[in-house]
C-alpha cells in the first residue's frame, strides 16, 4: 500500500478498515418485502376499469317534455365538459353583481346558441328538467371524486341540507 503522510508531516501506512456490508442479504430481503408491500395496491387493481357512468335522464318532466322541446342550454358535449364553469360564470353574474332580486336583468339571463332565453340559475333551469340529483349528478360527480359545493344552497324541494351531502 502506498504511504501517505498524517497530521505531522510523517508517513505511514494507510490503516485497514474493514468492509462491513452489514448482513447484505438481510437489507436487500427487507428492501423487496417494502417494495411487494408497497406496490399491493397496484396489483390488486391491475386490469380492472370501472365504467364510466351514464347519466339518467329519466325524469317525469323530461319525458312530458315534446321531442322538439328536449333540448338543454346548451349542447350535450359542451355540457359534459364546461358545465362547471357555466355554473360558476352565471353565479358570478348573479350573485357577485347583486343581481339576484331581479329576474329580467342582464345578469340572470342566458341567450343560448340557438337564440333561446333561460333564467341563469341552477334551481329554476337545471334541476326543473335534471331532478334526479342522485341518479343525474351525484353518479358523475362520484365517479370523478369532484365534491361540488353547489348542493349547499342548491337542494330539491323538501330536501335537507344532510341528505344532500
Amino acid at each position: 500500500m502506498a504511504d501517505y503522510k498524517n497530521e505531522f508531516g510523517l508517513f505511514a501506512e494507510r490503516p485497514k478498515v474493514e468492509k462491513k456490508l452489514f448482513d447484505r442479504n438481510k437489507v436487500i430481503a427487507g428492501l423487496v418485502i417494502f417494495l411487494v408491500i408497497i406496490t399491493i395496491p397496484l396489483w390488486q387493481n391491475l386490469g380492472k376499469t370501472v365504467a364510466a357512468p351514464t347519466p339518467s335522464l329519466d325524469t317525469p318532466v323530461i319525458k312530458q317534455l315534446a321531442e322538439k322541446d328536449k333540448t338543454c342550454v346548451m349542447p350535450k358535449e359542451w355540457m359534459r365538459a364546461n358545465h362547471m364553469q357555466m355554473l360558476v360564470d352565471w353565479r358570478d353574474n348573479v350573485v357577485r353583481t347583486k343581481e339576484q332580486q331581479v329576474t329580467t336583468s342582464r345578469g340572470r339571463e342566458f341567450k343560448a346558441p340557438d337564440g333561446k332565453q333561460y333564467l341563469a340559475s341552477l334551481t329554476n333551469t337545471c334541476m326543473e328538467c335534471h331532478s334526479n340529483k342522485v341518479e343525474f349528478c351525484d353518479k358523475c360527480h362520484n365517479y370523478v371524486a369532484a365534491a361540488p359545493n353547489c348542493w349547499g344552497c342548491h337542494l330539491e324541494t323538501g330536501k335537507k341540507l344532510a341528505e344532500a351531502k
